[in-house]
């Protein structure tokens, strides 16, 4: 039964996605957008993160942070590993 129902939403979908791409059309960038951007996104050179690294402040900062979400990621898992694991036994 649900094998059949996804079939229908699958085919349901597939007919959206083919009105949508039948009425967008592609919209050419001019050539200011992409100089503003390529100025705007750049890779800092070897000096800059050479002195970030030296920051230890920062890293202590950032370090402790990935940490403390990566607890809490894993303790919330636990936790709904827990809940999950009880209604299936009882």
């Amino acid at each position: 039964m649900t094998k059949r129902r996804n079939k229908v939403f699958e085919d349901q979908l597939d007919v959206i996605e083919a009105h949508l791409a039948g009425t967008l059309k592609r919209v050419p960038l001019s050539n200011d957008v992409i100089q503003r951007l390529h100025e705007r996104i750049h890779f800092p050179y070897r000096e800059e993160i050479a002195s970030r690294l030296r920051d230890w402040n920062r890293m202590f900062l950032v370090f402790g942070g990935v940490m403390s979400v990566l607890l809490l990621v894993i303790t919330i898992a636990r936790a709904l590993f827990h809940l999950v694991g009880r209604r299936q036994l009882g």
